[in-house]
């Protein structure tokens, strides 16, 4: 099998250089380099051939399309000659695309052997005079956004080839940190650190790939945006020694109401077309979810982590129309895909199991509506709505009889089926019960608030008869 040698030269000059990787240096192959830019490149040639592919970084548009045909040409090299050396700056374990794909892409079809070198990172720790840090986080310039960055880590970004590049990291980190935020800029090769605010960072011109930033933690209370590191650290303090008394005091039981009501006040901002209290309530249904979290790690349960690793790998399932080989190209297909997917996933055998799986917790609308939505997909349902109709008015006889009977459990048995041929009807037109109700009790009040508004006394001075005058008079209003 060919064979490509992948050599680190390391950080800097010959004294950054490994015995192994001179020794390998020193071998009559074909030798390759990613860029003449490194510093003992140069002194290198005066006793190896090396072939640099500076060029590619001119002739090809992307960042893709030059690791591609470096990728080409260093394996036809290889099948050429049978064994090659490709040189990388710093260590290739870090930030070289090339030895990426040659390792993970290309096993079984080529043999790599890696020669380490002391790499960039460690230079730039050091020059950074924050190695203390316990926390710290690489990134790569190419991939870093705004949900990359941990403002309570040292953040390395690495490969800021460019100004370009640097712009949109800029950019990036605007969206992140506090508007008064500074970097340092290091280039590893020339040992120069300077500091400098975001906001200027794509106003330097000496960028290459020896450049690194380094973004230092800020404390929290500094914060212009908060991640969610952040929302977890702080919802352990509230639980901690030195927290809250309230919130110490909290269980997964005593807290359920706030998480019912907080999910009623995200749809109410929704319904209500509120954008602004919409964001508020959504953090605030959020920090449920983590409160909980919280409470299932103190017990050794789970963490926050296994949750959104769950709902991940649940949505990941779900969806083999996206991420697998199922096919669905419109919304019923979808559905379908989602539903088929989610009764292997719940181990659910028979159709009853799928009733049954609807949460008792929801309100008994939805949970009417589900379960009637669910005995629907397997045939069990009226052929139109004109027989839902048609059940609702036998429901409501039913119920009248039991009314007239004095039967206080008829009563409430027939109201039972009557509301649920309601919510049956109310499916088939797709109208929403729980919002439709809502609606109804929202309207109740706006009316009631009329007639309180233009009594011009007090309300338990009023007869029924003045109320409903008024009451009437709302409608029009």
């Amino acid at each position: 099998m060919n064979t490509i040698q992948i050599i680190g030269l390391g950080a800097g000059g010959e004294e950054d250089l490994t015995i192994r990787a001179h020794k390998a240096l020193l071998e009559k192959i074909p030798t390759f380099v990613r860029t003449d830019r490194h510093p003992l490149v140069k002194e290198l040639r005066k006793s190896i051939n090396i072939v640099s592919f500076d060029d590619y970084f001119e002739k090809y548009e992307t960042f893709d399309q030059v690791y591609e045909n470096i990728l080409h040409t260093l394996l036809e090299e290889a099948r050429q000659h049978g064994k090659i050396n490709y040189c990388t700056a710093g260590s290739p374990y870090f930030g070289d695309v090339v030895t990426k794909k040659l390792v993970n892409e290309y096993k079984g079809q080529i043999n790599t052997i890696i020669i380490d070198g002391m790499s960039f990172l460690d230079k730039c720790i050091k020059l950074s005079g924050y190695a203390d840090y316990k926390n710290i986080k690489i990134l790569d310039c190419l991939e870093a956004d705004e949900f990359s960055f941990d403002l309570n880590s040292l953040n390395i970004i690495t490969q800021v080839y460019d100004r370009d590049l640097a712009s949109n990291l800029k950019l990036s980190l605007m969206e992140t940190y506090p508007e008064d935020t500074y970097a340092l800029i290091i280039d590893v090769l020339e040992k120069n650190v300077k500091k400098i605010p975001v906001f200027l960072l794509d106003q330097e011109k000496n960028y290459g790939f020896s450049t690194y930033f380094c973004i230092l933690p800020i404390e929290i209370s500094n914060n212009r945006v908060y991640n969610v590191s952040n929302l977890l650290r702080l919802t352990k303090k509230l639980r901690g020694p030195d927290g809250c008394p309230w919130d110490k005091k909290q269980t997964h039981d005593s807290i359920r109401q706030h998480l019912i009501e907080e999910a009623y006040e995200v749809v109410d901002a929704i319904d209500n077309n509120d954008v602004d209290n919409l964001l508020e309530e959504l953090g605030d249904l959020l920090f449920q979810v983590v409160f909980h979290a919280q409470l299932a790690a103190e017990e050794g349960y789970f963490n926050f982590t296994d949750v959104v690793t769950k709902v991940c790998n649940k949505m990941y399932f779900r969806h083999p129309h996206v991420f697998g080989d199922v096919k669905a190209d419109n919304i019923e297909e979808a559905l379908i895909s989602w539903e088929n997917s989610k009764l292997k996933e719940k181990k659910l055998t028979t159709y009853t199991d799928n009733l049954k799986n609807v949460p008792k917790a929801l309100s008994p609308l939805s949970r009417s509506y589900k379960v009637q939505k669910r005995a629907a997909e397997v045939g069990f349902d009226w052929s139109d709505a004109q027989g839902a109709l048609l059940k609702v008015k036998e429901e409501l006889l039913e119920f009248i009889e039991a009314y007239e009977d004095h039967n206080i459990d008829n009563m409430e048995e027939e109201f039972g089926d009557l509301l649920f041929a309601l919510v049956n009807f109310a499916r088939f037109e797709k109208i929403n019960p729980d919002i439709a109700l809502n609606r109804t009790i929202n309207k109740f009040i706006d009316r009631f608030e009329y007639i309180e508004k233009n009594s011009g006394k007090d309300l338990k001075e009023m007869t029924l008869k003045e109320m409903d005058e008024l009451w009437e008079k709302s409608k029009f209003q």
